[in-house]
């Protein structure tokens, strides 16, 4: 009776503890997202089952305290990411996600998200699940809000082990996209995340600029004037 016992601790621990394989996730990106962040809707919509699939697994393995923060990171926002997708094609044809609304509440605002013990918003996700614990502003550049200005869907799901890489990735690649952000040496057209959160990319008194030129190819000068472009919030297609 004492090894039964011990027997069904130990898979009650790995069970607890098992970390998401995103590989599900990975192959539905490969398959109906484009290099450069083009999302095919109709696809995912094909393969509902396979996202289907993918949030049950989310859902029934919440992340515990014995996860890496990297870990950690890397299912919030691959949930972020995915539950949105979900979101837009159980809406599908949509001309944008703006356009959604639940008892009032707009689509980032409805608890519906069911993980673990929780039930939690898109908002939920974002702001207190990453930026909230994180206090990471490249978490900006990798959760996906289905809009055409949004920093592109990467097409791969995010892991514990290429994490940083893939971040800095995300950032460099969203500064440097002339479609979001227009940047010359002495005149800075940006979105506007970076008027939404200028708190997130000022930290320790640092300036937008300085937080722009860590990953611009063109490098901005000290006290140039930032003004915000208007945000196209049409799907990403």
């Amino acid at each position: 009776m004492r090894y039964f016992i011990l027997f069904i601790s130990i898979l009650t621990f790995f069970s607890v503890n098992s970390q998401v394989n995103h590989s599900k996730w990975d192959a539905l990106l490969k398959a109906h997202v484009s290099k450069s962040g083009i999302v095919d809707y109709k696809g995912f919509k094909a393969d509902q089952s396979k996202l289907t699939a993918y949030l049950n697994e989310l859902a029934a393995n919440a992340p515990s305290s014995s996860w890496s923060k990297n870990e950690t990171m890397a299912y919030w926002i691959n949930a972020y990411n995915a539950y949105t997708v979900q979101l837009t094609v159980k809406n599908y044809p949509l001309k944008s996600i703006m356009d959604l609304k639940y008892s009032g509440k707009s689509a980032w605002d409805d608890k519906w998200i069911k993980i673990g013990t929780e039930t939690l918003s898109l908002n939920d996700i974002e702001h207190i699940k990453l930026r909230k614990k994180y206090n990471d502003a490249r978490i900006h550049f990798a959760v996906n809000c289905a809009s055409f200005s949004c920093p592109v869907l990467l097409n791969k799901a995010y892991t514990a082990d290429n994490l940083s890489t893939q971040l800095d990735n995300q950032a460099r690649l969203f500064i440097n996209d002339p479609k979001r952000n227009q940047i010359s040496s002495s005149s800075v057209k940006v979105s506007q995340i970076f008027e939404w959160y200028k708190d997130d990319f000022t930290v320790g008194g640092k300036s937008v600029i300085d937080y722009l030129n860590r990953y611009s190819k063109t490098k901005i000068k000290p006290g140039s004037k930032i003004t915000y472009l208007s945000y196209n919030w049409n799907l990403n297609e």
